[in-house]
């Protein structure tokens, strides 16, 4: 019986594992994208109503250049705790800006088809740094 149960969690750990891969290969590749300024694939990582709000990649591109400017130019990035609420993942990755500034943003991933989407990006507070 505990050879099962051992087995089970296995199983279970190895789907998490593939499920958070893919999550960050999704927000990797949107990243990647912006930093060649191949603003149409980008876009095509985002969910069907982030889509619908923008209309367009130029109008997405234009908001992540202003709005997100540290997704805009991006480097080392680093991925955080996911955690799941209401059929939706939220993933927090800490990445580096143009200037050399850290930044840490939540994720919120929603699965379409058999693959993730990003369903919006949420600035989060910086954390604090002791002395």
């Amino acid at each position: 019986m505990r050879q099962i149960f051992a087995g089970i969690i296995a199983l279970a750990l190895s789907a998490t594992a593939g499920l958070a891969q893919s999550v960050e290969d999704v927000i990797s590749q949107q990243l990647e994208a912006f930093n060649n300024r191949d603003v149409p694939k980008a876009f095509g990582y985002a969910s069907p109503t982030i889509k619908r709000l923008f209309g367009n990649p130029g109008n997405f591109g234009s908001m992540v250049a202003q709005g997100y400017p540290m997704v805009w130019d991006n480097s080392d990035v680093r991925f955080l705790d996911v955690r799941e609420a209401g059929g939706s993942l939220f993933q927090k990755v800490l990445v580096r800006d143009a200037q050399g500034g850290l930044h840490v943003l939540e994720y919120k991933m929603i699965p379409v088809q058999d693959s993730w989407q990003i369903d919006g990006v949420q600035l989060m507070p910086a954390p604090d740094v002791g002395a």
